[in-house]
């Protein structure tokens, strides 16, 4: 039986779009992904920047190839409002811009730009210690997976965000990671500076730092297969950690740099940026909790603390 048609009002929403058709008929049985891209085509606008909610209730058409036009309640004559929501760039192109600044900023701190920064200590500037030279390794290590998780492990639900928020979503890594660590965990007056560190703070930093990054790694693999590629459908995650916190990927994460922070001779800055980013990753956890458990019911097994089994 052929598929029943229906016209829908399109509206701008916010400032206008040019060429966006008044009217577009569309079959029930399309999907909503179809209705994106038929009015971006009609329109000339990259589909990415479109945004769809019915006019009704203001709920979002997704934008999606699950769920149909039928699905989202729209018929014959419904209004449907359109926003253009800016340029765009794509998460991965975001990632790997976040990733970059931490990367490199410890290393031109530790060399090219030691004697620029730290210009007003005494005279002449003894060269960077051996631990000072491992944390700039392990920080390196660090960026180097999330980089390379970044291009060939992460498959990203949204395809792109805003284009302004790369310079808010750059601030944390950039600022925090880079510029705070590297400052001062590489003055030559640091507790890493020393020529006799405490070992003890070093086996186990370098032990908890490995043991993150490779568990890290292994929960995002486990998350990445959970979704097959070009969709955005997910699966109950399980393996090692997933049966103890929600997000496993966020506890190795924090285990990681506890290892950095005891290698740098405990230094206040390490331990800075893992509780800014701790309750930034808390937050993330919670909000994918609540979503588990609606999404898949009583499948799902909840759990009472999200990054960090027993704590939070």
């Amino acid at each position: 039986m052929a598929s029943t048609n229906v016209t829908l009002t399109v509206e701008p929403r916010g400032k206008p779009i040019r060429n966006l058709p008044a009217e577009i008929e569309i079959a029930l049985t399309a999907s909503g992904e179809e209705l994106h891209t038929a009015l971006a085509e009609a329109s000339a606008t990259s589909v990415h920047r479109l945004r769809i909610t019915k006019g009704s209730d203001r709920s979002v058409v997704p934008n999606s190839t699950r769920t149909t036009i039928q699905d989202t309640g729209l018929r014959e004559s419904s209004v449907i409002h359109v926003k253009d929501l800016g340029p765009q760039i794509a998460w991965r192109t975001v990632f790997i811009i976040e990733y970059l600044g931490p990367l490199v900023i410890p290393a031109l701190f530790l060399f090219p730009l030691r004697s620029l920064l730290y210009f007003n200590l005494d005279k002449p500037l003894h060269e960077a210690s051996e631990t000072q030279l491992l944390v700039c390794l392990l920080l390196t290590v660090h960026f180097l997976k999330r980089e390379f998780e970044t291009v060939f492990v992460h498959r990203f639900s949204n395809a792109t965000m805003p284009a302004r928020n790369i310079f808010k979503n750059s601030a944390h890594y950039w600022a925090l990671a880079g510029f705070n660590i590297a400052y001062w965990v590489f003055r030559p007056d640091a507790a890493a500076a020393t020529k006799q560190p405490n070992m003890g703070l070093v086996y186990a930093g370098l032990a908890l730092f490995g043991f993150g990054e490779l568990f890290n790694l292994n929960a995002h693999l486990i998350l990445r297969d959970l979704r097959r590629p070009g969709t955005t459908e997910r699966g109950i995650p399980s393996g090692f950690g997933f049966s103890l916190v929600t997000c496993p990927n966020y506890m190795f994460e924090i285990i990681a740099w506890l290892g950095i922070f005891l290698v740098s001779q405990l230094s206040w800055s390490v331990l800075f940026f893992i509780f800014v980013g701790g309750l930034q990753m808390w937050s993330w956890a919670w909000k994918k909790e609540i979503r588990y458990r609606k999404e898949f019911g009583d499948k799902y097994k909840s759990k009472k603390t999200v990054i960090l089994a027993g704590l939070c």
